[in-house]
C-alpha cells in the first residue's frame, strides 16, 4: 500500500529555517506529481508547493521566495526547504502524491514558529 511519512518538523524561531522530508513507499512515484500542504488550527488546508515528475514547481503565494520544494526520484522522497519562517507558517505540514488520479496523504509533521 502507498505510504507517505513526513519528518523534520519542530520548533523554530522566527527567521529560522527547517527542511522537512517526505519518504514515499508502495509504488513508483517518479511519474506522479507530489506536494506539500499545511493546515493550521481553525483554517482550511492550503497549498504550500507542488512539483511535477519533471521538476516543475508551483508555490502558494504566502511562501513564494521563502520555500523551495524538490524531489529525489531515486529515493522516492520530496523535500521542502523553509527559510525566513514566520509565526504564520505554524501548521501541520502534509505530504501529498496524486497517484493515478487518487490523492494520498502522510500523517503530517508539526512546524511551530515561535520565539
Amino acid at each position: 500500500q502507498v505510504q507517505l511519512v513526513e519528518s523534520g518538523g519542530g520548533l523554530v524561531q522566527p527567521g529560522g529555517s527547517l527542511r522537512v522530508s517526505c519518504a514515499a513507499s508502495g509504488s513508483d512515484f517518479s511519474i506522479f506529481p507530489m506536494g506539500w500542504y499545511r493546515q493550521a488550527p481553525g483554517k482550511q488546508r492550503e497549498l504550500v508547493a507542488t512539483i511535477t515528475s519533471g521538476g516543475r514547481t508551483n508555490y502558494g503565494d504566502s511562501v513564494k521566495g521563502r520555500f523551495t520544494i524538490s524531489r529525489d526520484n531515486a529515493k522516492d522522497t520530496v523535500y521542502l526547504q523553509m527559510n525566513s519562517l514566520k509565526p504564520e507558517d505554524t501548521a501541520v505540514y502534509y505530504c501529498n502524491v496524486r497517484l493515478d488520479l487518487l490523492d494520498y496523504w502522510g500523517q503530517g509533521t508539526q512546524v511551530t514558529v515561535s520565539s
